[in-house]
């Protein structure tokens, strides 16, 4: 073998795709930690999560129906297991039915125009499609399941059927879309932009 047809064969290996280029690159995100790019978030327990509910609700029994969505709003439970985010979801839920429609509007032009307006409806964006996506379990927000009972000729027969379940989930549903609807109308289409970007999640 000559010596040109060695050193063809030698340039010809394919050894060069096994090396990591990215290890290589000292911007890459191989050389590091990609979660310290986000900042630590405070870990919210239950028991701050049902002290918090206590007093958004004393204030919904006080007849401040404002003060108690902001409550809610201006402390979002992003850092918190799934029981904790379950209850605050089903507080934010409470007190938006408890607001009349006749109020929606006026309430939210007042939180908008205040400082961090922008930011509380955000997170009430979050909670609206979190509560019509079904994340709310306990609130009647979820379709109930049915039970199929196979009969004799080969059809399933759908079992009773839960009416005040599904009264209760069309009922939530329509409020959670009303709101929707006027937050889209104050805060503009930007919202849900945010809502639908921001790595934190409720």
């Amino acid at each position: 073998m000559s010596i040109i047809q060695q050193h063809t064969q030698a340039s010809l290996s394919d050894a060069w795709r096994t090396i990591n280029i990215d290890a290589l690159d000292p911007d890459s995100s191989q050389n590091f930690d990609t979660s310290t790019l986000h900042p630590p978030l405070p870990e919210i327990g239950e028991a701050d999560v049902r002290q918090l509910n206590a007093q958004v609700r004393q204030l919904l029994r006080g007849g401040d129906f404002e003060g108690a969505l902001r409550g809610c709003l201006e402390s979002p439970v992003y850092n918190g297991n799934d029981s904790a985010k379950e209850s605050h979801m089903q507080t934010v839920v409470e007190v938006l039915q408890s607001i009349k429609a006749s109020e929606m509007t006026p309430m939210l032009q007042r939180i908008y125009s205040s400082q961090g307006g922008s930011e509380l409806l955000d997170v009430l964006m979050k909670y609206l499609y979190k509560g019509m996506s079904g994340g709310s379990s306990s609130g009647g927000l979820k379709t109930p399941t049915r039970g199929l009972t196979p009969q004799a000729t080969g059809f399933s027969q759908i079992g009773s059927r839960p009416v005040g379940t599904n009264e209760s989930t069309g009922t939530a549903m329509s409020v959670l879309l009303s709101w929707h609807e006027k937050v889209v109308d104050v805060a503009g289409l930007g919202s849900i932009e945010r809502c639908m970007t921001d790595w934190r999640k409720v």
